[in-house]
C-alpha cells in the first residue's frame, strides 16, 4: 500500500429537480457575476437553461451566456469564455453539461485567474496557482470531472489533445439529477459507461502494492455500471439505473478508487488521446477500442491484477491457470462492450489509420507522456505503436 492525499471538497446535491436550487447555492458563493457555460441545443430543448436562469433572476444573480461546446472540447472557444468573463468581470462560472462543458469552464477558469496562455497548462510548461470558482449542473454521467481535478482539451492547431490535472479546478458544487440525461442518445450513454470503467480500471490495473479495501470499492463499482449499462439500453428511462451510472460517474474519478496505490495506469487513456485529436472520436467509444489490445500487451507484465479482475468483476470462474482465467476476463470484458454497441478495435470504430498515423500518434503519445507512462506495464514509444498496430487489426 502507498501513502495517499484524499480530497474531495465538492458539495454534492442529488436527485430529481436538484437544478432548481441553483440560484441558492450560487448565491452562497458571495459571487457578483456568473458565466453560464453549455455545449449545443439539449439544455435549450429541454428548458434546462431557461430552469437556471430563472433561479439565478430570482437571486437577483447577474450572468452572461456561452454555448457552443463540443466534444473533445476547442482551446478556441476557452480563448473566447476568457475573454469574455474578462471584459464581463465575470467572477465564477457555472457549466451546464457533462464533462467538455466542465472541461472548458476549467480551463476558462484558469485562464482568468492565472496570466499568460492557458494553454502552457495543459502543454505542462507551468502550473497554475488559481481557478476561478466553478460550479456544475450535469447532465451527462461519464467524464467525472465534476468532482475530479482533470480537465481535457484540444488545440485545433495539430489538433492536440491535452490534460492538466490540479485541485484548484475541483468545482465548488455540482448539482445531479438522473432525469437530466434520460433524453442521451443510446451511444452517448454506452460512451459514458465505458468511460466510468474506464477512470476505475486505470487505478485498478496497477503494480507495487493495493488496499483491499480501495479494490473492492472498485470492484464493486465496475460490476455496478455494467450491470445498470445493460438496463439503460433496453430501458433508458430507468431513474434508478441512471442514478446509480450518475453516482459511480463521479466517485470513479474523484480519487477515490485510487486510494493506496501508485496514481494510476492512465495509459490507455493517453492512447485515446491521440485518436481523440487526431480523428475526433467520442472519448469512451475510443477508450473501448484500445483497451483490449492494451490489455493482452501489458497483461504478462500485470497478470496478477488481470487474474482478480477476471474472477472478482467479470464472473470468471478459476481455470487453474491465472494467465488462462485471465485472458478470459479480457475477453469478457470486449463481450460487454460488444453489448452495448461499444468497438473493441480502430475499425469496429469506424478508424482505419495508415501506419504513419499510427506512428504519429505513438510519438505524440510518447511526448505528452514525457517518454513513458504506465503502472501496469511502463510504455515508451515502440511500445504505444505495438499497441496501436493490434488495435489496428496488423497483427
Amino acid at each position: 500500500m502507498f501513502p495517499f492525499s484524499y480530497y474531495t471538497p465538492t458539495k454534492i446535491l442529488f436527485g430529481r429537480q436538484t437544478e432548481n436550487q441553483i440560484g441558492d447555492l450560487v448565491q452562497k458563493t458571495c459571487c457578483k457575476k456568473v458565466l453560464i457555460h453549455y455545449g449545443s441545443g439539449s439544455v435549450l430543448r429541454s428548458g434546462l437553461l431557461d430552469r437556471i436562469q430563472s433561479s439565478l433572476h430570482e437571486k437577483e444573480i447577474s450572468y452572461v451566456t456561452l454555448g457552443g461546446v463540443v466534444p473533445n472540447p476547442r482551446l478556441s472557444l476557452v480563448y473566447k469564455g476568457i475573454e469574455l468573463c474578462k471584459k464581463e468581470q465575470v467572477d465564477f462560472i457555472l457549466a451546464v453539461g457533462g464533462g467538455s462543458v466542465i472541461d472548458s469552464a476549467k480551463a476558462i477558469g484558469y485562464g482568468i485567474a492565472n496570466e499568460g496562455d492557458v494553454w502552457d497548462f495543459y502543454d505542462h510548461t507551468r502550473q497554475a496557482a488559481a481557478c476561478l470558482p466553478i460550479g456544475v449542473v450535469l447532465t451527462i454521467a461519464a467524464a467525472g470531472s465534476e468532482m475530479s481535478n482533470s480537465s481535457v482539451i484540444t488545440k485545433e492547431e495539430g489538433m492536440i489533445k491535452r490534460g492538466y490535472n490540479n485541485d484548484v479546478c475541483r468545482p465548488v458544487f455540482a448539482v445531479m439529477n438522473p432525469e437530466l440525461t434520460m433524453t442521451l442518445p443510446a451511444y452517448q450513454t454506452a460512451c459514458g459507461c465505458t468511460d466510468i470503467l474506464m477512470h476505475t480500471m486505470e487505478r485498478y490495473f496497477t503494480n507495487g502494492g493495493n488496499m483491499e479495501l480501495t479494490d473492492a470499492i472498485a470492484e464493486g463499482l465496475m460490476r455496478t455500471v455494467m450491470k445498470n449499462a445493460l438496463i439503460l439500453r433496453d430501458d433508458p428511462k430507468n431513474y434508478n439505473a441512471r442514478a446509480e451510472v450518475m453516482w459511480a460517474g463521479s466517485l470513479s474519478h474523484n480519487g477515490l478508487t485510487g486510494c493506496g496505490n501508485d496514481g494510476g495506469d492512465f495509459a490507455t487513456h493517453g492512447l485515446e488521446h491521440e485518436l481523440g485529436g487526431m480523428f475526433d472520436v467520442a472519448h469512451g467509444a475510443g477508450l473501448a477500442a484500445v483497451w483490449g489490445s492494451w490489455a493482452r500487451y501489458v497483461k504478462n507484465d500485470c497478470l496478477h491484477r488481470f487474474y482478480r479482475f477476471a474472477v472478482q468483476v467479470m464472473g470468471i470462474e478459476d481455470t487453474g491457470s491465472e494467465n488462462e482465467t485471465a485472458c478470459r476476463g479480457i475477453e469478457a470484458m470486449e463481450d460487454f462492450y460488444r453489448s452495448i454497441d461499444m468497438p473493441t478495435n480502430l475499425k469496429e470504430l469506424g478508424i482505419e489509420p495508415t501506419d504513419e498515423q499510427l506512428k504519429k500518434m505513438a510519438h505524440m503519445c510518447s511526448i505528452a507522456a514525457g517518454g513513458s507512462k504506465g503502472s501496469a506495464k511502463k510504455l515508451v514509444e515502440k511500445d504505444m505503436l505495438e499497441i496501436y498496430r493490434m488495435a489496428a487489426g496488423l497483427y
